[in-house]
């Protein structure tokens, strides 16, 4: 990313998508009832687990392309404003440089305070436009990205039940996952399954 000063966007999603239910009143028991029968006849719910790394979403290069477009996009918009806060800088910079000789050389005091006062009042335009600017682009991003997340987590959902997955966890957003074998992690196949029904260059047209 070009800017410093904008954070990146981060594509979170936690699918969890099948879950068994209590015995209707179990709530209510003081304890549980003998099981009547043989217990081997118990139904016992199964099910299959994958893991998906979320974060890997983002990447530039192999993650979901229409995130990449999109992110160009906002940070396009926002070049301009990036531009002036960097010249900003430049400015203030170049002040306190020139405060800094004027002081090891002292002369007329008048001068010189009135250079602290001018250097003041670029920081704080600095930071007013700075946190302006930062504000802007997290409703822009919000805006931008927000139909693509609920997208993502549709094509998710619809791609794990055509698979008979029936629960994933983001192990990008779940703490405690310090391993996931590669035969349940579906990074890598879900990311290409989507940007072979998303092509880039159709969401790069329908954001013009």
């Amino acid at each position: 990313m070009k800017s410093k000063y904008f954070l990146g966007l981060a594509i979170t999603l936690l699918l969890s998508a099948t879950s068994s239910s209590f015995a209707q009143g179990a709530a209510t028991q003081a304890k549980p009832q003998a099981l009547a029968g043989n217990p081997t006849n118990v139904n016992v719910p199964t099910g299959k687990v994958a893991v998906i790394f979320s974060a890997a979403f983002q990447d530039p290069k192999q993650g979901i392309a229409r995130f990449a477009v999109l992110l160009n996009k906002l940070n396009g918009e926002f070049q301009k404003a990036q531009d002036d806060l960097t010249q900003m800088g430049k400015n203030i910079q170049a002040l306190q440089d020139e405060i800094t000789k004027m002081q090891q050389n002292p002369g007329d005091g008048k001068i010189l305070q009135s250079k602290v006062d001018q250097l003041e009042s670029l920081k704080k335009d600095a930071q007013r436009k700075g946190e302006d600017a930062q504000a802007a682009y997290q409703r822009r991003r919000t805006e931008i990205f927000s139909p693509l997340q609920d997208d993502v987590g549709k094509a998710l959902d619809a791609y794990a039940k055509t698979r008979g997955i029936t629960l994933v966890i983001d192990a990008s957003q779940v703490d405690g996952v310090l391993y996931a074998a590669e035969t349940i992690d579906i990074t890598r196949a879900f990311i290409s399954d989507y940007n072979s029904k998303n092509p880039a260059a159709a969401s790069a047209a329908g954001n013009k």
